[in-house]
């Protein structure tokens, strides 16, 4: 009987455990930043309601769109220095989401599978962070948004020069 009562309390508990818990989807306004594959529904509306390209917002040109990618990524990994988050030999698919005025929507990335091994929930926590605080200097008419690889550290000559362009304004595209 007591080992019964026992078992049934158990079940009863565990049950509660696992129904009561709450998942933490996209849908929630409070989630910017969430790994590809985690709430796919969610990520395919994304994907359509941002159907123009960093390359059409950048007038189809090639060398415009790379620098401005390559300047997001190493703005992201300057503030993983500040957050004392080591992206070192971490590498990862990554999408953002862009709104009109060049404020991040959203960013969904997943790491690959020759990345740095690490806990990546603290990435994206910084992540999170990161996207609070970003503004990028491109705007277009309507929200736009990149599918693209990173890799850190951001060793590329672009960066360097997107950068002095932004300060000098010495590039011309």
């Amino acid at each position: 009987m007591y080992r019964s009562l026992l078992l049934l309390l158990f079940c009863n508990f565990s049950l509660l455990a696992i129904f009561g818990q709450q998942y933490n989807t996209v849908s929630d306004v409070s989630t910017k930043v969430f790994y590809i594959g985690e709430d796919e529904k969610e990520y395919e509306k994304l994907v359509r309601n941002y159907n123009v390209l960093l390359f059409t917002v950048c007038e189809n040109n090639m060398e415009k769109a790379f620098d401005n990618w390559s300047v997001l990524l190493k703005d992201i990994e300057d503030f993983s220095v500040k957050s004392n988050v080591d992206l070192k030999g971490v590498k990862f698919w990554m999408n953002v989401f862009w709104d009109k005025n060049g404020t991040i929507d959203y960013i969904v990335f997943y790491p690959k599978p020759n990345s740095k091994n690490m806990n990546y929930d603290l990435i994206k926590s910084m992540l999170a962070s990161f996207v609070k605080s970003y503004q990028s200097p491109l705007k277009h008419a309507t929200k736009f948004s990149h599918y693209g690889s990173a890799a850190f550290p951001i060793i590329s000559r672009s960066v360097w020069l997107a950068r002095k362009s932004r300060i000098f304004g010495m590039i011309d595209y």
